[in-house]
């Protein structure tokens, strides 16, 4: 009998030995088909490293909507235990209203935390010093341009020094080659891309280069988003974009996905991933050879001085009503690894946030991304702020006012400060 004992307890060890004990289960949710095969190739990884059982609960659809579906849940007290933020916008907003566990202690303690780039650190970091997000990824935009059309009519491939380099540049490829030559986002339905993908850029290299102000207001009265109105009141008044495009409901197709790789638009902002997915090897319209024909430029300041436009893409955060606060916390300190970097960077093509990420072999197989990483040590990032949506919402309205011509850059700072004010009241504005 006792050697029957024996033998059961021998074999009770040996399977608690070789199978994982999970002491939690967390919920993490993903969105789009991207990133959920991303975030699946590393939960083997994320359960051997922290004891606990994954479920990925799959969020279809867009940001906008993923977004508002996760809100909807979170403010019910329910949802994921682990999600991610498409932007800091959104961390802000949801920290605000109490929507997020404070993870400073966790970040702080995990081994990418002194890997991260100085930036990745200053983006995630609150002005009272709190941590609310892991940053893996970084969304890293520049300006792109068709080296191989601009040499062909004999316009400088260089750096330009500052805006009006940039603007005569493109004033004389138009000329030269008859087609449109200078494309950032505008309009009410390019959504956020208004403000993400086109007026930071300019507003970083502003007389004024931050729009939240340390009184916790909207410096939207400033000479330098009035300049940023200014540039592009210059662009619409010498036809360097097409105008009719960004007016329509996917204003992105035409420009980004048909005219570029045609050569009929010659420089518009873009990120690290339209090298692999816009026009490269994942494109439906590949441009052949797109790291040598296409090339970037960082974004150049009004004055002059060059950077490139970095925000955290897709943070992951803890859901204050996580049902285990302290495994969540765990799974979400794992999450900061290399390997979920790659991953991501593989499947996205956004950047780690880990300047050791680049030493990694896997890594290094996507050689269109590698080169990029060197651009992290000048980048700009805008500090975001409560209201930020609506600030977004404020600039496409007054870019579409300026491409249909029914406003000057003056009366385009106008409608932005008016819809900011209507929206959020008149004491957020500075």
């Amino acid at each position: 009998m006792l050697q029957k004992v024996l033998w059961a307890s021998c074999v009770l060890a040996l399977s608690v030995v070789g199978t994982p004990a999970f002491a939690a289960t967390v919920r993490i949710a993903e969105h789009r088909q991207a990133r959920i095969e991303a975030l699946k190739a590393v939960i083997p990884d994320i359960e051997k490293q922290t004891g606990v059982d994954i479920e990925l609960v799959e969020y279809p659809g867009p940001d906008r909507e993923y977004v508002s579906k996760l809100l909807t849940e979170i403010a019910a007290g329910a949802g994921p235990d682990v999600f991610s933020l498409p932007s800091i916008s959104q961390v802000v907003d949801f920290a605000t209203a109490g929507y997020l566990q404070d993870v400073t202690e966790e970040v702080k303690a995990s081994d990418a935390y002194s890997n991260f780039y100085d930036i990745t650190k200053k983006a995630a970091t609150f002005d009272d010093g709190k941590i609310y997000v892991m940053p893996t990824m970084l969304s890293v935009q520049q300006l792109f341009f068709r080296r191989d059309i601009l040499e062909k009519a004999g316009i400088s491939t260089e750096q330009p020094k500052d805006w009006n380099d940039l603007l005569q540049r493109s004033i004389d490829a138009k000329a030269k080659t008859g087609s449109y030559a200078l494309m950032l986002p505008m309009g009410v339905t390019w959504g956020s891309g208004s403000f993400v993908e086109s007026f930071r850029f300019l507003i970083a290299g502003s007389s004024t280069p931050q729009i939240a102000s340390a009184d916790g207001k909207l410096d939207l009265t400033s000479k330098g988003v009035g300049e940023v109105f200014g540039f592009y009141e210059q662009m619409v008044a010498n036809k360097l974009l097409p105008v009719d495009p960004l007016l329509g409901p996917e204003p992105w197709v035409i420009p980004k996905y048909e005219m570029f790789p045609a050569g009929k638009l010659l420089i518009t902002s873009c990120g690290s991933w339209c090298y692999i997915f816009d026009w490269g090897p994942k494109s439906k319209n590949p441009i052949p050879d797109v790291t040598k024909t296409v090339g970037t430029w960082a974004v150049p300041g009004k004055d002059g001085g060059q950077y490139v436009m970095v925000d955290l893409s897709h943070p992951w955060a803890v859901n204050t009503s996580a049902s285990d606060p302290d495994a969540a916390k765990n799974v979400l300190k794992a999450m900061g690894s290399v390997k979920l970097m790659v991953s991501y960077a593989a499947n996205e093509g956004n950047l780690p946030s880990r300047k050791d990420a680049v030493d990694d072999t896997e890594f290094q197989k996507l050689t269109a991304l590698v080169p990029l990483m060197k651009d992290l040590d000048r980048g700009a990032y805008l500090k975001s702020a409560p209201g930020f949506s609506t600030v977004m919402e404020g600039v496409g309205r007054a870019t579409e006012a300026l491409l249909l011509e029914k406003a000057d850059a003056a009366g385009a700072q106008k409608i932005l400060v008016d819809y900011v004010k209507a929206t959020l009241g008149d004491d957020v504005v500075k």
